[in-house]
């Protein structure tokens, strides 16, 4: 599939990808890196609210993510909730607090939450301005999204492919998508930008073998989790600085993902 029609693909996720990601994801700069941005962020949040505030991350998968939740909301409630068993049952592993297996577009959760963040999922969803708005009546008045979604259709690789994506998404389509689902954007910048030109490169150039073969894409992908010390370390420390410029409230102008601190309109 090319970045013509890569919006056509059915999306979803393979499961199977959670066992591998379980191995590496406290390893890998790529998900260090994400976790302590949204540590950050999700910090500063949780200070403006009241005690007993209920953050809920949707699209939890292997519980990553909610470790760093836990530490940034110590005065909230933190629920993580995923449609895959098969996620639900390594997020047990790392995380001791409610875990909901379902769907947010009819959530068994009612009680309203002061934050949602929904972690690079929201592009493996076909249907993702129902989604959003189905994010949006879970919140409270004045309740904020938290998004992270892989950037821009030019870098549709072998990679989307592998991991079920419909989409990429260019700020500008985020932005709009997310005001059309009822959210005021507060917050929104590129990251990861420190990667870029590794991932444009070393996906473009495999990208013509493997765009019409589903076994080779998913074997590339899956290479691409492997943990090179050295690379790692190298990588890690770069993306450290750019969390750190973010955190403070500025922006990048290029990256690979794309992250979101919406309100809830009203």
């Amino acid at each position: 599939m090319n970045s013509s029609n890569a919006t056509v693909s059915s999306g979803g996720y393979d499961p199977s990808f959670f066992n591998v990601l379980a191995e590496i994801e406290d390893r890998h700069f790529w998900f260090r890196a994400r976790n302590r941005l949204i540590f950050e962020l999700v910090r500063r949040i949780s200070s403006q609210l009241t005690p007993g505030y209920r953050v809920l991350e949707v699209g939890c998968g292997t519980g990553v993510v909610l470790q760093a939740l836990r530490e940034a909301c110590p005065d909230g409630s933190v629920i993580g909730m995923d449609l895959w068993f098969e996620g639900l049952r390594h997020a047990r592993t790392r995380f001791d607090g409610l875990l909901v297996q379902g769907d947010v577009r009819c959530c068994p959760l009612r009680k309203p939450f002061d934050l949602i963040g929904m972690f690079d999922v929201l592009e493996h969803v076909p249907e993702d301005l129902e989604t959003l708005s189905a994010l949006r009546e879970l919140l409270g008045t004045g309740g904020k999204l938290l998004l992270t979604v892989p950037a821009h259709q030019y870098l549709w690789s072998y990679f989307d492919e592998a991991a079920h994506h419909c989409r990429r998404y260019s700020p500008e389509e985020i932005h709009q998508k997310l005001m059309a689902a009822g959210f005021e954007v507060e917050f929104l910048s590129q990251y990861m930008t420190s990667i870029l030109p590794l991932v444009w490169i070393f996906r473009k150039l495999k990208r013509r073998s493997q765009q019409s073969d589903p076994d080779r894409a998913r074997a590339s992908a899956t290479r691409e989790f492997r943990i090179i010390p050295v690379v790692n370390g190298i990588l890690a420390f770069l993306l450290t600085l750019e969390d750190r410029w973010l955190a403070s409230g500025r922006v990048l102008p290029i990256g690979t993902s794309l992250i979101v601190i919406a309100r809830k309109a009203t």
